[in-house]
């Protein structure tokens, strides 16, 4: 399979990524409604997606610039060369 290029496909992929993460976050708060389950959601997935932007922009641009993000396999590996040097 090859590398995704369609603008629409990938626009349809982050949408159906939305609707996931939606669907997830909304399974979750029906079985476990309350405020405080809301805001862990919330802190959580808002870290994580720090660390996604960490591990794409920051590292690349500013860390290592021969550093090119493929994803975040490829973060580990790359996490991972650099402890072995």
């Amino acid at each position: 399979m090859g590398d995704l290029t369609d603008p629409r496909l990938m626009y349809l992929k982050a949408v159906l990524f939305l609707v996931a993460g939606c669907g997830a976050v909304a399974g979750i708060l029906v079985e476990l409604p309350s405020g405080r389950v809301a805001a862990l959601l919330a802190i959580g997935i808002w870290a994580f997606c720090r660390l996604y932007y960490f591990a794409f922009y920051v590292i690349e641009k500013y860390i290592d610039p021969s550093y090119r993000f493929a994803g975040l396999v490829s973060f580990l590996h790359y996490l991972i060369r650099r402890k072995l040097r």
